[in-house]
């Protein structure tokens, strides 16, 4: 309870700091030597030849809340639609092109940096000049750059990610439409190519994704600190869900009660859409529906985390609908919970994913030896489940499934990934799985989200608690006039 309490006040913190901000949208998490930082990274990578262009997020027509570009974020902290920014290889300078103030639309939603605040925009973020949009392509062929030998240009090739997105997904839908005859969408990255290649055809264009991916894929103290308070948020949220549980309570009520909690401590919304399922709805791994009632004698799954000053995290506990588990869940989720131990005991720099999942199957066929199960089949499953690959996951950081790979390299301090111990009973359509995120230590490795409840006798006792359900039960809709 101490330590709950603790994470309650250790997030809050970072809500009440937002009061000191001026009425300018501008993040407290990151200092501007962490920006300058991560752009001399890039300097140092595309060399003395060769300048960087990054755009920033557009904004989605309508009533959406903007939010910026994770690249774009990630250098600058600026969160002013339509930004771009220029970084000059030959000496080694950084500009932000910015719009020009609109004062009706600021009026109406609030002031957001622009081209007009340069001094203070060069103050928050480090950058050396700050310009408006209409100076870039003066700038581009102006100050020096074109001329023998043809300079290199680096922009992502990537399509951005922006909200609840990560690339993976992102790069799946647009396979989608590419095979669709009737749509065939280019991506904005790929007509901003275009619209360079057609404009400063001296230009040799290249993608300045791969830089970006392994930049991303160690993370800062400052980034830590930030991912630490994401996983905070995602695991309180699972916990009220959980004492919240019983029979007759809808997923979507489950989804509703972790949403409370992430928008309750600061969070801008999810990282991804609620994964919630009673019963064999857990079996489809990402069930987004939410639409069925919880059956008494089932299991549900929760996966869930929040969009969190950009970052995010990725935390999954199942538990039983009515408090207690069967004799059969019980021989399941142990061994789920115990294989989750084993993986991390062998978690440390300089190994790798492989050599993590050898180990600790290892170890787990010595645990299986002296133990019993309803059901041959189920024997079976988890002894699969030892030889499954994908339980060593996805890095986490700004995108629940992040930029770069963890898998099959020697692992390094600073990395954050999710372990995902899992498995499948076909026959009966159910399974079984939990995900906690860790983070590579100088020492060896710590588990973010370990005060998220998962002993079964822990989970037992949390559901026993009452949860924001029982304080704030549903209006009968039936009975208002």
């Amino acid at each position: 309870m101490k330590k709950l309490i603790s994470i309650c006040l250790l997030v809050l913190t970072s809500i009440f700091s937002l009061q000191a901000q001026t009425n300018y949208y501008f993040q407290s998490e990151f200092s501007k030597a962490e920006f300058a930082k991560r752009r001399s990274q890039i300097f140092d990578q595309i060399g003395n030849n060769a300048i960087a262009v990054i755009q920033g997020a557009s904004g989605i027509p309508g009533f959406s809340v903007f939010r910026q570009s994770n690249s774009f974020y990630y250098l600058t902290g600026i969160e002013t639609p339509r930004a771009y920014l220029l970084l000059n290889g030959r000496n080694k300078r950084a500009t932000l092109y910015l719009p020009h103030r609109d004062e009706a639309m600021e009026n109406n939603q609030g002031k957001v940096l622009s081209a007009e605040d340069a001094e203070l925009v060069k103050e928050l973020t480090g950058v050396e000049q700050v310009k408006g949009i209409e100076f870039l392509s003066a700038d581009l062929v102006g100050s020096g750059l074109i001329k023998p030998p043809a300079p290199i240009l680096y922009t992502e090739f990537s399509p951005a990610e922006i909200g609840n997105d990560s690339r993976d997904e992102i790069l799946f839908g647009l396979a989608r439409n590419a095979s669709d005859p009737w749509d065939g969408s280019s991506t904005r990255e790929a007509r901003f190519i275009q619209t360079l290649n057609s404009r400063f055809p001296q230009f040799d264009i290249k993608d300045l994704t791969p830089i970006l991916d392994q930049m991303r894929l160690i993370k800062s103290e400052e980034e830590i600190a930030v991912i630490r308070k994401a996983t905070q948020i995602a695991g309180l949220g699972i916990i009220e869900a959980m004492k919240s549980t019983q029979p007759g309570v809808y997923e979507y009520q489950l989804d509703a009660v972790a949403k409370y909690i992430f928008y309750l401590y600061g969070s801008q919304g999810d990282a991804y859409p609620a994964i919630i399922g009673g019963g064999t709805n857990a079996y489809m791994g990402h069930y987004f529906h939410k639409k069925d009632m919880l059956q008494d004698g089932d299991l549900v799954l929760m996966d869930y985390a929040p969009d969190y000053r950009y970052y995010t995290s990725d935390v999954t506990r199942i538990w039983p609908v009515n408090g207690k588990f069967t004799e059969e869940q019980k021989q399941l989720y142990n061994f789920i919970v115990a294989y989750r131990d084993a993986l991390f005991r062998y978690i440390k720099p300089g190994v790798t994913s492989d050599e993590v999942l050898d180990k600790a199957a290892a170890e787990m066929k010595e645990y299986l030896k002296d133990k019993s199960f309803v059901k041959e089949s189920h024997r079976k499953a988890v002894e699969d489940g030892l030889k499954f690959r994908g339980h060593f996951q996805h890095p986490v950081g700004m995108a629940v499934h992040d930029v770069g790979v963890v898998r099959g390299i020697p692992l390094k301090e600073g990395m954050v990934f999710t372990i995902d111990p899992m498995i499948w009973l076909h026959d009966e359509r159910l399974y079984i799985r939990i995900e906690d995120v860790a983070l590579v230590t100088k020492e060896g490795v710590e588990n973010l989200s370990d005060f998220v409840p998962s002993k079964l006798e822990d989970v037992e006792a949390t559901i026993q608690k009452k949860g924001l359900i029982d304080f704030r039960p549903p209006v009968d809709l039936s009975n208002i006039k």
